[in-house]
């Protein structure tokens, strides 16, 4: 009940805060606004440190601005944040992960209950989330592995509920019309298996209780440059695979990355590179691309 009203507040109301994300050795301070009206749920970060970088979300649309590297990628995903800790419905990962309330504490200045959600397999990691006791407003949350150690961690330092926000505060700082524009287009249905049946790639073996959360898309740009993306989640999780075809001019980087609670894999298979990103194990990761195979 605890987790199903903290979903509900922090999707429905409207606040502004200060978060802290620490992943590794890596930091960053950010700005959120979040807003729900009758045109559906709105929220727009701001990094405040490190490099800059801008992400607006529309319901389901999510803008990410670059300035530094002169790019704006338009995608259909959760966007980073608070809100990509959030699990989608309860019902749905109550098979794969465990819930217990394990103490209270104080985040932010406010009381908070803890609750631990314990994954029952080997192939995602457990996490700890701080829920208000006033508002059920989510204010940290940390992804943490088997053994209980912290591997990614996201706070508020500062919070404020408002009535309302003006609709101007959510447009971007930047137009971007000179950058590089990289678009996820849809263009497959998915089966009763939830991957595309029709589409040119398929992941033989996900984890159980994954699904793909959305079509094969093809993420295109303003250069002549493309590739395939599916992305796969439990309902908190979630694992995205990009396809590309190899070409001379960009070398091959083969093989495991970790940061933080994020594993990176990479392969190839006959004339194109599969990498795998994901909040998971790096086991998972590499299962996952290891069994990409082509529908053609």
């Amino acid at each position: 009940e605890l987790v199903d009203r903290m979903v509900n507040a922090t999707k429905n109301l409207d606040y502004e805060g200060i978060f802290v994300y620490t992943r590794g050795n890596n930091m960053d301070v950010m700005q959120i606004l979040h807003k729900r009206d009758e045109n559906g749920e709105r929220e727009k970060l701001l990094t405040l440190t490190g490099h800059a970088r801008e992400i607006i979300r529309n319901n389901d649309t999510v803008t990410c601005i670059f300035p530094d590297k002169q790019e704006v990628m338009v995608e259909r995903s959760r966007t980073q944040g608070f809100t990509s800790r959030i699990p989608e419905t309860i019902d749905l990962i109550a098979a794969y992960y465990d819930f217990s309330t394990i103490g209270e504490e104080r985040v932010a200045g406010r009381d908070a209950w803890v609750v631990k959600i314990t994954p029952k397999d080997e192939f995602r990691y457990g996490y700890q989330l701080w829920i208000d006791k006033q508002n059920y407003l989510l204010l940290k949350s940390e992804m943490q592995d088997d053994e209980g150690t912290s591997l990614e961690t996201v706070m508020f330092t500062e919070l404020q509920l408002l009535d309302s926000i003006e609709d101007e505060r959510f447009l971007p700082s930047i137009s971007g019309n000179e950058f590089t524009w990289h678009q996820f287009n849809q263009h497959v249905a998915l089966d009763e298996n939830n991957q595309g049946a029709n589409y040119a790639w398929q992941v033989a073996w996900i984890p159980d209780g994954f699904r793909q959360n959305s079509p094969g898309d093809r993420i295109s740009s303003n250069t002549d440059s493309s590739m395939d993306h599916m992305i796969f989640t439990d309902g908190i999780s979630t694992v995205s695979i990009f396809i590309e075809r190899l070409n001379n001019v960009n070398p091959i980087n083969n093989g495991a990355l970790n940061m933080g609670g994020v594993n990176v894999y990479s392969t190839t298979t006959g004339n194109f590179q599969v990498t795998a990103i994901g909040e998971v194990p790096q086991p998972t990761v590499i299962r996952m691309a290891d069994s990409v195979v082509s529908n053609r």
